[in-house]
């Protein structure tokens, strides 16, 4: 049943579905699941997806359908809530479905953003559990993260402290030389605090750390939550985890956590995140959540195992991308696909007339301040002139051989006039058009969209990569900067351009994915640049390595890696009923 959006809260529309939700016992039976293949955590499950891959090799894939959006406005436009309400639209004309979206962090659940498990009517269950820590992955790769930290630090202060034969009879490692000045990796935890963005650790005397300036970065920013994401099995996360650079020694050579021997510790830490966690939607229809957020360098994907399953399991999969379709379809399409070898069937816009009206030059939008009149009231000439930026990320994904579906996420206040003005212009850029209100009503809003994915999975498509691996990096840069943001091209500053050749003149730099970083508020790299901007040029200011992960990173304008938390965060409303125990005020 659609519960009425208007007057319920997504955390009490949470508490009814999770009334009658699955327990595991019954999805093993409904997923055709052996016993061994699912392990169960209160009402939620993990999945053995070794076995389950193992047990399902020879079944052929289903179809493959990923959900990205236009440039967003702060309040987002909503792609988990199309994700979960395609999945209840396919459920609801009897399909085999599925999917697998992103697990959220304590950061946004806990700031402006909320839980991203959706909303109203088409909405991720349990809530609760969803919003706040799930299975323990995040936690598992905090853990497993800042070990790596606690091994460098500790390496530092015993290598100052003693000279190379009592390191080695100590340690029985040899002296490994790290530069103070050069250490890459910092500290992580899973809520936005710009007060530990930068910091000094080590104050006190010779037996309380290395003196040193240091940082922290959000959790889900972690190159080990980068290589969840993309590695396929636990064998390629052990090997992995062994290569990640946390520091240069004072020759300028890497130093690894295989240097360290920390890696087998680490992967222990992780071994239980390697299974996707199995929740529901609204309307009980099977949802993994494996991988997070944060597509600015942790790929932002939600991850290649859970991709594999669902493939197998379902006849439909449906899996969502972070941010807009220049950064989040543009790293699924060279990236994911790239490490996967999956190729898709359709790619899903996500779309609101609010978003077009701002990038046609409507009044700012600020996440946690009432929307402007402007766009609660009916504007058609506002939407018009933000098409551009829809039209310019169509033809982004019509690049990669895919036809696209835009989907217009209905609100209430969007108008007739409004929703026939981007469907033409859709269509006549070559994309099926569907309006859907799956925040409304549920599958029941969803059987348009529903109705042209199924049409646009049965078209032929021509799959390409927009780059060869053979193609060098800045060529890649430039590439992705013309064809996917509308660049007319790219300038480094010198230090970037020196670590560019510097990567190109190597070849076990080859096979790296080239992983852009920049704002996800724009097609440029000023998230005030809104629409289509015309005669700009990408400026790259330092690329980061990611050799676990296996990145190269090149920077355009100023990321951090940890947000901040805002005047008026979420948890201000979040608490606890007392007599049920109940989390109340998540949205």
């Amino acid at each position: 049943m659609a519960y009425d959006a208007t007057k319920m809260k997504d955390w009490q529309i949470a508490e009814a579905a999770e009334a009658n939700m699955p327990m595991p016992e019954e999805w093993r039976e409904r997923l055709g699941l052996e016993k061994d293949e699912i392990l169960p955590y209160g009402k939620i499950s993990k999945l053995d997806f070794l076995k389950i891959i193992d047990r399902l090799k020879d079944k052929p894939d289903g179809k493959y359908i990923e959900v990205t959006a236009i440039t967003p406005t702060p309040l987002g436009e909503g792609k988990s809530t199309t994700s979960l309400g395609l999945i209840e639209g396919l459920g609801k004309k009897g399909m085999s479905v599925g999917g697998c979206l992103r697990q959220p962090s304590g950061g946004p659940t806990m700031n402006i953003k909320g839980t991203a498990a959706g909303g109203g009517n088409a909405l991720l269950i349990p809530m609760t559990e969803f919003s706040m820590g799930l299975t323990g992955d995040i936690n598992d790769i905090i853990n497993a993260h800042n070990l790596a930290m606690v091994a460098l630090t500790a390496r530092m202060q015993h290598e100052r402290n003693y000279d190379d034969e009592q390191l080695a009879r100590l340690t029985k490692m040899r002296r490994l030389d790290i530069d103070p000045t050069r250490v890459e990796f910092g500290w992580i935890m899973d809520f936005c605090a710009q007060s530990l963005r930068q910091i000094i650790i080590g104050l006190g005397g010779r037996m309380d750390g290395y003196t040193m300036q240091s940082k922290f970065g959000i959790a889900v920013g972690s190159e080990l939550m980068a290589m969840l994401s993309i590695v396929r099995d636990l064998a390629d996360l052990r090997q992995r985890m062994d290569e990640i650079t946390l520091a240069y020694d004072k020759k300028g050579n890497p130093v690894t956590t295989g240097d360290l021997e920390v890696g087998g510790a680490m992967t222990a830490w992780m071994r239980n995140t390697i299974n996707p966690t199995l929740c529901s939607s609204t309307e009980y229809q099977p949802v993994m959540v494996h991988a997070g957020p944060f597509a600015n360098i942790a790929v932002g994907q939600s991850s290649i195992i859970g991709d594999r399953v669902g493939l197998k399991l379902f006849d439909y999969h449906v899996t969502e991308s972070g941010f807009a379709a220049d950064i989040g379809f543009e790293k699924f399409w060279n990236v994911k696909c790239r490490n996967s070898g999956l190729k898709p069937h359709v790619s899903v816009l996500t779309t609101t007339i609010r978003a077009l009206k701002m990038h046609g030059g409507g009044p700012k939008v600020v996440a946690g301040l009432a929307l402007p009149d402007e766009y609660t009231r009916e504007n058609v000439a506002l939407v018009e002139k933000g098409l551009p930026n829809m039209l310019h990320l169509i033809g982004v994904i019509r690049k990669s051989g895919i036809n696209p579906v835009v989907c217009v996420n209905s609100f209430q206040t969007d108008t007739k006039e409004e929703v026939a003005v981007v469907k033409k212009a859709a269509e006549a850029a070559g994309a099926r058009c569907a309006v859907s209100s799956h925040w409304a009503n549920g599958g029941d809003g969803a059987l348009e969209l529903a109705d042209a994915v199924i049409d646009a999975c049965n078209d032929q498509n021509d799959f390409q990569f927009l780059y060869p691996m053979e193609m060098k990096l800045r060529e890649r840069v430039e590439k992705i900067a013309k064809v996917v943001y509308g660049a007319d091209g790219v300038s480094w500053t010198p230090d970037a351009e020196a670590k560019a050749k510097a990567f190109e003149a190597d070849p076990q730099y080859d096979e790296y994915a080239t992983m852009m970083v920049k704002t996800h508020l724009s097609l440029t790299h000023d998230p005030a640049q809104k629409g289509v901007p015309k005669d700009w040029t990408l400026p790259i200011r330092d690329i980061l390595i990611y050799s676990g992960a296996k990145f190269l990173c090149p920077c355009a304008g100023t990321i951090s890696l940890m947000p901040g938390t805002s005047s008026d965060p979420a948890f201000r409303k979040v608490d606890v009923d007392v007599d049920t125990g109940k989390v109340r005020g998540l949205f």
